[in-house]
C-alpha cells in the first residue's frame, strides 16, 4: 500500500510543480510539460516491479503513435481562444476535435500493423 501511494505522490508532485511553476514562467511550465513525464514515470514504475523490457518498448512504441492525434488539442485550443471562443467552449471543441481524431487513427493503425 505505501508503494501505490509513493506512486501517487510523485506523479501529483509533478503535475502540481508543472501547474505552479506557469504561475512564474510558462514557457519553462510548457518545456516540462512537453516532456513525456507521464510516461517516462510509467516506464520506471513498470520497471521497479519487474516488468520485461520488451513491455516497456512496447508501450513506448504504442505512446508513440497515439502521442500524434493528441498534438490537435494544442494546435486548437490557443487558435480558438485567440478567436475570443471562450476557454470552456475552446477546451471542449479542442477535447472533442482530440478524442474524433482518436477515433479516425485507430483503424489506420491497425491497417498498417500497430497493435495497440
Amino acid at each position: 500500500m505505501f508503494y501505490y501511494a509513493l506512486k501517487v505522490a510523485i506523479s501529483a508532485l509533478v503535475i502540481v510543480a508543472i501547474a505552479e511553476i506557469a504561475k512564474r514562467s510558462s514557457g519553462f511550465a510548457a518545456l516540462l510539460a512537453a516532456l513525456p513525464l507521464t510516461s517516462l514515470l510509467a516506464f520506471m514504475w513498470m520497471y521497479f516491479e519487474g516488468a520485461e523490457p520488451a513491455r516497456i518498448a512496447e508501450l513506448s512504441g504504442q505512446i508513440f503513435w497515439l502521442v500524434l492525434p493528441s498534438l490537435l488539442l494544442f494546435l486548437l485550443l490557443p487558435l480558438l481562444i485567440k478567436h475570443g471562443v471562450n476557454f470552456w467552449w475552446s477546451l471542449a471543441i479542442s477535447i472533442a476535435a482530440t478524442a474524433a481524431c482518436y477515433l479516425v487513427m485507430l483503424p489506420v493503425l491497425r491497417k498498417f500493423g500497430v497493435q495497440l
